[in-house]
C-alpha cells in the first residue's frame, strides 16, 4: 500500500519570464515499509523533490500525499505537526547541537512536541540502544566519530516513530568506513524494524542497499530499477555504476 505519493509534481523557480523548473510533473509511489533511494546527476531534482515530499518546500503545483494527508493543502501550523510526528529527517551535516550529549539531541524533537524531559530522554535513551549507541549517550557530538555523530542524527529522527524518514546524502560527509555502517544501519531500520526510507545518493555503492532506485534528470523521473532478486551486490554496484555515469 502506498504510504507517500505525488501527482503531477511541479517545482518551478524563478519568476514567470525566466522559468527553471527543478520538477516537472513528477509522478511518484512508495510503498509503506519500502527502501527507496533516489539518483541522478547533479541539478536533477533530486534534493528539490526531498524537500517537497517532506514539507520542507511547497511546490508551485500539484500534490504531495502522506498516507491521506494533502502536504500541499495544509497550513503552516498543520504541515509543522506533521514534520514533527510522522516524518524524521537525516542530512549530510549532522545538525547536532554541540553543547548537548547523544541523549539529549535525540530528545530534542520530543521535548518540542511537549513530552515532559525525563520520559524524553528515556524515549531517546531506548533508540540510542536501537541505533547501537546506548553507550555514548552521555557523550557529545565532539565525542563521537562522523559514524556515530549520524547514526545519533538518525535516531534523532526515528524518535517520535515516524511513518517516514527522509535521508539527503547521509553518508555524503563520511569515510567509506563509516558510510558503510550507516547504510547498513540503514537497511537495518528497514528490514527488523518496517520502517519507510526515501534515500538521495549519488553513490552507487550505498543505492545498492535499496529495494529500488529512480533516476532523475532535468526533474523527471527517466529509469527506474528494483534490485530484489536482480544479483549479487558486487553486480547491482557495477550495474549501477554504469547508469550513474549515462
Amino acid at each position: 500500500m502506498s504510504i507517500v505519493h505525488t501527482q503531477s509534481l511541479t517545482k518551478i523557480y524563478g519568476d514567470a519570464a525566466h522559468p527553471v523548473y527543478a520538477l516537472e510533473n513528477l509522478q511518484l509511489s512508495v510503498e509503506a515499509g519500502e527502501f527507496l533511494a533516489i539518483m541522478g546527476p547533479s541539478g536533477s531534482g533530486k534534493s528539490t523533490l526531498l524537500y517537497l515530499l517532506g514539507g520542507l518546500e511547497r511546490p508551485s503545483s500539484g500534490q504531495v500525499w502522506l498516507r491521506d494527508h494533502d502536504l500541499s493543502a495544509l497550513g503552516d501550523d498543520d504541515l509543522s505537526r506533521i514534520r514533527r510526528t510522522e516524518l524524521g529527517f537525516v542530512f549530510q551535516f549532522f545538525n547536532l547541537i554541540p553543547v548537548l550529549t547523544a541523549q539529549e539531541n535525540v530528545a530534542i524533537p520530543l521535548i518540542l512536541d511537549g513530552m515532559p524531559r525525563a520520559a524524553a530522554l528515556r524515549q531517546a535513551n531506548e533508540t540510542l540502544q536501537k541505533v547501537g549507541l546506548a553507550d555514548r549517550a552521555t557523550h557529545r557530538p565532539s565525542e563521537l566519530s562522523g559514524g556515530q555523530q549520524q547514526r545519533v542524527a538518525l535516531a534523532r529522527a526515528l524518535v517520535t516513530k515516524p511513518a517516514v524518514v527522509l535521508a539527503d546524502e547521509p553518508t555524503g560527509n563520511l569515510d567509506s568506513r563509516s558510510s558503510d555502517e550507516v547504510v547498513r544501519m540503514l537497511r537495518h531500520m528497514v528490514d527488523e524494524w518496517q520502517q519507510t526510507l526515501i534515500l538521495v545518493t549519488h553513490d552507487p555503492r550505498i543505492a545498492a542497499y535499496a529495494d529500488r532506485i529512480v533516476f532523475l534528470k532535468d526533474g523527471r523521473v527517466v529509469d527506474e530499477n528494483r534490485l530484489k532478486g536482480q544479483g549479487t551486490a558486487d553486480q547491482i554496484r557495477e550495474q549501477l555504476s554504469r547508469v550513474a555515469l549515462q
